[in-house]
């Protein structure tokens, strides 16, 4: 079997409401590369990458002279052709191989009529456990809905997604307002859902010195953990000695050199795994397996996925025994979705593992072209900056926080 052509299409899905976080906004919808491997036996295979509100089009059509003639079973040779370690420091693809792997993955999983995660060593769990996502958000242009600045609106905007999905894990996303506004609100939060267990993230915003403080502060509460408080593995371990608080991080732990560090010399507790970031499902496996002998938390986190990504990561939950947590998603944000059926749903805070071969889903043609349209009309944005203050930027660690309105 060989690769014969690459199609990818750019698309942008709208969300409920825009995203704040500590370098930007997501502006209203998120833009998503959807890649199409087509094979000479007439398989597709479905791959997705992100890309912070850009376009990745024009790069993957730059793999394509790597690529055409290429086996899809060929994974390794696939990893160096893409990601040789020294030619990529010149020309980092690493989230570039992980969705073409996604689509060889796809083609070979639908080749041999088989799901990916019997690939990967077969499923151990039927369904995958979620942490809701909660995010400051500023009202949605068009309707003027979906606002969430207040410890009223946060809290309101928690219990209306438990009940609608049935999560008992919350991750709120920080780094916006001042800390200690943000501390009372994550305080608030926990007291309103006393059952369930937490998790914050200020996308490393804070110094260490604030880090601590707030570590401090939540140390009695049901925590998950306390991912990213402040900047590099430094600043993480001394965060981490001195509090009992486990540190999680999906910045400075996400490729195999970081990962040996961290273990010589530790600073992260919970490695959250990206199918994206770490270049692909397998990747994630591999460093799975180093956190399983040297028994370090896992999790998944969420790049911003449409159905395609949200697919990988769940074939990933399937297959790893040490998985420690509920995984992140920003899916249940979206207002649709890219792949036929619709959006994937969730029940009792779970998602079932899509079983038939392949990735186990296909992309519906008309929303493909309905949302390449729409991103043609919107074209992409800037996901590190704020469209409501457009001479901002943050310092790290940071002190230009948003006012409250």
């Amino acid at each position: 079997m060989k690769i014969v052509d690459i199609r990818p299409t750019t698309v942008t899905v709208p969300l409920e409401a825009p995203l704040r976080h500590s370098n930007g906004v997501h502006w209203g919808r998120f833009v998503r590369t959807i890649i199409e491997v087509e094979t000479d036996e007439g398989i597709v295979g479905l791959g997705e990458m992100g890309g912070g509100g850009e376009s990745a089009e024009l790069a993957f059509l730059g793999l394509k002279e790597y690529l055409i003639g290429h086996n899809p079973f060929e994974l390794e040779a696939l990893r160096f052709k893409i990601c040789n370690p020294t030619a990529s420091l010149y020309n980092n693809r690493t989230q570039m191989l992980a969705a073409i792997e996604f689509a060889c993955l796809d083609i070979i999983g639908k080749k041999l009529s088989i799901p990916v995660y019997d690939l990967l060593g077969g499923k151990l769990r039927d369904s995958v456990s979620f942490a809701s996502y909660l995010f400051f958000r500023y009202p949605n242009e068009k309707s003027g809905l979906g606002k969430v600045e207040t410890n009223e609106e946060l809290i309101q905007h928690a219990l209306d997604l438990k009940e609608k999905y049935g999560f008992t894990s919350h991750k709120l996303k920080g780094g916006v307002f001042d800390p200690l506004y943000e501390l009372e609100c994550y305080k608030e939060l926990a007291k309103a859902l006393p059952d369930d267990s937490y998790r914050f993230d200020p996308n490393a915003a804070l110094s260490v010195e604030q880090s601590i403080k707030f570590a401090k502060e939540i140390e009695l509460l049901n925590n998950d953990y306390f991912e990213d408080p402040t900047w590099g593995l430094n600043g993480l371990r001394r965060v981490r000695e001195n509090t009992n608080l486990s540190i999680a991080t999906n910045t400075v732990v996400v490729n195999f050199e970081q990962l040996s560090q961290n273990i010589l010399n530790q600073a992260v507790d919970v490695i959250l795994l990206d199918t994206t970031f770490w270049g692909g499902i397998r990747q994630c496996i591999k460093a799975a397996a180093v956190c399983e002998t040297f028994q370090l938390g896992v999790a998944v986190h969420s790049s911003g996925e449409l159905g395609i990504q949200l697919a990988t990561m769940l074939h990933l939950g399937a297959v790893l025994p040490n998985i420690s947590f509920s995984i992140d998603a920003h899916y249940h944000h979206l207002t649709d979705d890219i792949i036929k059926g619709g959006k994937m749903e969730y029940k009792d805070g779970k998602m079932k593992i899509p079983n038939k071969p392949g990735l186990g889903i296909e992309i519906d043609q008309d929303k493909l072209g309905e949302y390449s349209e729409l991103y043609q009309t919107l074209g992409g944005y800037p996901y590190d900056r704020d469209y409501k203050r457009p001479d901002w930027f943050p310092l790290l660690p940071n002190d230009r926080w948003a006012a409250l309105t």
